[in-house]
Protein backbone atom coordinates (compact mmCIF):
# COMPACT_ATOMS: atom_id res chain seq x y z
CA UNK A 1 0.00 0.00 0.00
CA UNK A 2 1.21 3.32 -1.05
CA UNK A 3 0.42 7.39 -0.23
CA UNK A 4 -0.40 9.45 -3.18
CA UNK A 5 -1.31 13.23 -3.66
CA UNK A 6 -3.36 13.65 -6.82
CA UNK A 7 -5.36 16.14 -8.43
CA UNK A 8 -8.19 16.41 -10.17
CA UNK A 9 -9.66 15.49 -12.97
CA UNK A 10 -8.66 11.76 -13.00
CA UNK A 11 -6.83 10.89 -16.01
CA UNK A 12 -5.93 7.17 -17.19
CA UNK A 13 -2.63 7.32 -15.91
CA UNK A 14 -3.57 8.31 -12.27
CA UNK A 15 -6.35 5.94 -12.29
CA UNK A 16 -4.13 2.76 -13.61
CA UNK A 17 -0.96 3.83 -10.69
CA UNK A 18 -3.67 3.49 -7.52
CA UNK A 19 -4.34 -0.34 -6.15
CA UNK A 20 -6.72 -1.44 -2.93
CA UNK A 21 -5.82 -0.09 -0.05
CA UNK A 22 -3.41 3.42 -1.41
CA UNK A 23 -4.18 6.02 1.25
CA UNK A 24 -4.98 9.05 -1.60
CA UNK A 25 -5.24 12.78 -0.87
CA UNK A 26 -7.42 14.55 -3.44
CA UNK A 27 -6.86 18.16 -4.28
CA UNK A 28 -9.36 19.97 -7.10
CA UNK A 29 -12.96 20.14 -8.35
CA UNK A 30 -15.70 17.37 -7.82
CA UNK A 31 -19.26 17.18 -7.78
CA UNK A 32 -21.20 16.06 -5.01
CA UNK A 33 -24.51 14.03 -5.26
CA UNK A 34 -26.99 10.82 -4.26
CA UNK A 35 -29.51 8.66 -5.52
CA UNK A 36 -32.09 11.38 -6.22
CA UNK A 37 -29.73 13.15 -8.23
CA UNK A 38 -28.48 10.38 -9.77
CA UNK A 39 -31.85 8.91 -10.87
CA UNK A 40 -32.27 12.67 -12.76
CA UNK A 41 -29.28 12.36 -14.45
CA UNK A 42 -29.88 9.14 -15.40
CA UNK A 43 -32.98 10.22 -16.82
CA UNK A 44 -31.80 13.15 -18.99
CA UNK A 45 -29.48 10.53 -20.24
CA UNK A 46 -32.21 8.14 -21.36
CA UNK A 47 -34.63 11.22 -23.10
CA UNK A 48 -31.52 12.21 -24.88
CA UNK A 49 -31.44 15.59 -22.94
CA UNK A 50 -28.68 17.81 -21.91
CA UNK A 51 -26.76 17.08 -18.29
CA UNK A 52 -26.13 19.98 -16.13
CA UNK A 53 -22.47 18.48 -16.00
CA UNK A 54 -19.99 17.24 -18.13
CA UNK A 55 -19.13 14.02 -16.66
CA UNK A 56 -16.02 13.35 -18.61
CA UNK A 57 -13.40 12.62 -16.36
CA UNK A 58 -15.19 13.77 -12.96
CA UNK A 59 -15.41 12.39 -9.86
CA UNK A 60 -18.54 12.22 -7.49
CA UNK A 61 -18.37 12.33 -3.93
CA UNK A 62 -21.57 10.90 -2.62
CA UNK A 63 -22.56 12.77 -0.28
CA UNK A 64 -25.68 15.42 1.38
CA UNK A 65 -23.78 17.98 2.99
CA UNK A 66 -25.35 19.23 6.44
CA UNK A 67 -26.18 23.11 6.20
CA UNK A 68 -23.31 25.14 6.68
CA UNK A 69 -22.97 27.20 9.76
CA UNK A 70 -21.81 30.91 10.43
CA UNK A 71 -18.46 31.43 9.02
CA UNK A 72 -18.63 27.68 7.23
CA UNK A 73 -18.31 27.04 3.89
CA UNK A 74 -20.42 23.57 4.26
CA UNK A 75 -21.60 21.53 7.16
CA UNK A 76 -20.39 18.01 8.11
CA UNK A 77 -20.15 16.00 4.94
CA UNK A 78 -19.68 12.69 5.25
CA UNK A 79 -19.60 9.71 2.82
CA UNK A 80 -23.10 8.08 2.09
CA UNK A 81 -23.72 4.32 1.54
CA UNK A 82 -22.90 3.67 -1.93
CA UNK A 83 -24.71 0.72 -3.49
CA UNK A 84 -27.72 3.19 -3.31
CA UNK A 85 -26.00 4.39 -6.30
CA UNK A 86 -25.29 1.00 -8.02
CA UNK A 87 -28.52 1.16 -9.99
CA UNK A 88 -27.00 4.21 -12.04
CA UNK A 89 -23.06 4.00 -12.25
CA UNK A 90 -22.65 1.83 -15.57
CA UNK A 91 -24.91 4.73 -17.62
CA UNK A 92 -23.10 7.29 -15.71
CA UNK A 93 -19.51 5.74 -16.30
CA UNK A 94 -20.42 5.53 -20.25
CA UNK A 95 -20.74 9.59 -19.91
CA UNK A 96 -17.33 9.57 -18.89
CA UNK A 97 -17.52 9.61 -14.94
CA UNK A 98 -14.56 7.96 -13.74
CA UNK A 99 -14.01 8.40 -9.80
CA UNK A 100 -16.84 8.27 -7.27
CA UNK A 101 -16.44 8.50 -3.34
CA UNK A 102 -18.30 7.24 -0.98
CA UNK A 103 -19.11 4.41 2.33
CA UNK A 104 -18.89 0.27 1.63
CA UNK A 105 -19.22 -2.28 -0.66
CA UNK A 106 -19.77 -1.86 -4.34
CA UNK A 107 -21.88 -4.77 -6.42
CA UNK A 108 -20.42 -6.90 -8.99
CA UNK A 109 -21.89 -4.92 -11.78
CA UNK A 110 -20.14 -1.73 -10.64
CA UNK A 111 -17.05 -3.18 -10.44
CA UNK A 112 -17.20 -4.68 -13.72
CA UNK A 113 -18.08 -1.19 -15.25
CA UNK A 114 -15.04 0.18 -12.97
CA UNK A 115 -12.65 -2.15 -15.27
CA UNK A 116 -14.99 -1.81 -18.21
CA UNK A 117 -14.72 2.05 -18.14
CA UNK A 118 -11.48 2.72 -16.80
CA UNK A 119 -12.83 3.95 -13.14
CA UNK A 120 -11.99 4.10 -9.72
CA UNK A 121 -14.04 4.03 -6.00
CA UNK A 122 -12.94 5.34 -2.99
CA UNK A 123 -13.74 5.08 0.50
CA UNK A 124 -14.17 8.27 2.62
CA UNK A 125 -13.84 7.14 6.12
CA UNK A 126 -17.48 7.42 7.85
CA UNK A 127 -17.84 9.35 11.22
CA UNK A 128 -15.28 11.84 9.99
CA UNK A 129 -17.90 14.61 8.42
CA UNK A 130 -16.68 17.09 10.50
CA UNK A 131 -12.65 16.39 9.19
CA UNK A 132 -13.84 16.13 5.51
CA UNK A 133 -16.17 19.21 5.61
CA UNK A 134 -12.41 21.22 6.88
CA UNK A 135 -10.98 19.96 3.76
CA UNK A 136 -13.70 21.95 1.27
CA UNK A 137 -12.51 25.07 0.30
CA UNK A 138 -15.13 26.30 -2.00
CA UNK A 139 -18.81 24.86 -2.84
CA UNK A 140 -20.78 26.24 -5.30
CA UNK A 141 -24.72 25.43 -6.42
CA UNK A 142 -24.72 23.79 -9.65
CA UNK A 143 -28.33 22.00 -10.06
CA UNK A 144 -31.47 19.90 -8.14
CA UNK A 145 -31.64 23.17 -5.91
CA UNK A 146 -34.78 21.80 -4.79
CA UNK A 147 -33.01 18.70 -3.58
CA UNK A 148 -31.84 20.79 -0.81
CA UNK A 149 -28.97 18.91 0.50
CA UNK A 150 -29.15 16.27 -1.76
CA UNK A 151 -28.39 18.98 -4.95
CA UNK A 152 -25.53 18.91 -7.12
CA UNK A 153 -22.82 20.86 -5.61
CA UNK A 154 -19.58 21.23 -7.39
CA UNK A 155 -16.61 21.43 -4.86
CA UNK A 156 -13.00 22.23 -4.45
CA UNK A 157 -10.74 19.88 -1.98
CA UNK A 158 -7.55 19.94 -1.21
CA UNK A 159 -6.06 17.03 0.75
CA UNK A 160 -9.09 15.28 0.80
CA UNK A 161 -8.22 11.55 2.51
CA UNK A 162 -9.40 8.69 0.70
CA UNK A 163 -8.75 5.11 0.26
CA UNK A 164 -8.45 3.33 -2.82
CA UNK A 165 -11.78 0.64 -2.59
CA UNK A 166 -11.86 -0.69 -5.97
CA UNK A 167 -9.11 -0.29 -8.43
CA UNK A 168 -9.12 -0.05 -12.36
CA UNK A 169 -8.47 -3.56 -12.21
CA UNK A 170 -11.54 -4.61 -10.52
CA UNK A 171 -10.23 -5.82 -6.96
CA UNK A 172 -11.87 -4.87 -4.23
CA UNK A 173 -10.81 -4.12 -0.46
CA UNK A 174 -14.37 -6.10 0.58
Amino acid sequence: MAEYNIKLPLDDQTINKLNIGDRVFITGYMYTGRDAAHKRLVELIINNKELPINLENETIYYVGPAPAKAGQIIGSAGPTTSYRMDPYTEILMKKGLKGMIGKGRRSKDVIESIKKYGGIYFAAVGGAAAYISKCIKKKELVAYEDLGTEAILRIYVEKFPVIVAVDSKGKSIY
